[in-house]
């Protein structure tokens, strides 16, 4: 059976009073243009409705507001203290050896160092080795191709943590 109704959680989103919903957004994606986007295009009739408005709005974020959507996320392996969002999401490093663990600080460094910003890949369902992989795939790319990576990766991170916020109960 086919239900044409907004799910439950999608209605509580649409329902918020406008600083609840930015702020609800804003701890999705830390991009304020982003936010913005959404907020404006509100109410969603559907799930992939409110998908295919995070997407589009990621696609436009300008080179300062990818800078500020980063700037959300800390380094691989080191979760943000007291932050559940950061520890469930990078998940796959809590079981890592000390040795990957250091490994990937080391790695973290050096991709800054390279790109000025945290190395941002969408960490759900990844392990410690898998990151680690990827980092070190991706430092060899140009500074182009990395924000192009890191656009897509943030909307990867984006469509999980949406999903999040408008679960049912």
């Amino acid at each position: 059976m086919t239900s044409t109704s907004t799910p439950p959680g999608l209605t509580r989103f649409n329902a918020l009073e406008e600083h609840a919903a930015f702020a609800a957004l804003h701890e999705a994606c830390a991009s304020t243009a982003w936010a913005r986007r959404l907020l404006a295009a509100r109410p969603y009739s559907t799930v992939d409705a409110l998908y295919a408005a995070g997407d589009a709005a990621m696609a436009e974020l300008t080179p300062a507001d990818l800078e500020e959507a980063m700037a959300g996320h800390p380094p691989i392996g080191r979760p943000k203290e007291g932050d559940p969002t950061s520890a469930r999401e990078q998940r796959g490093m809590s079981g890592a050896s000390e040795d990957l663990k250091a490994e990937m600080l080391e790695l973290n460094l050096a991709y800054q160092d390279r790109f000025g910003h945290v190395f941002l890949i969408c960490a759900t369902g990844r392990t410690g080795e898998q990151m680690r992989d990827a980092v070190k795939e991706r430092i060899g790319n140009s500074p182009e191709q990395e924000r192009e990576i890191v656009r897509t990766e943030l909307g990867k991170i984006n469509r999980i943590r949406l999903a999040r916020l408008v679960e049912e109960d």
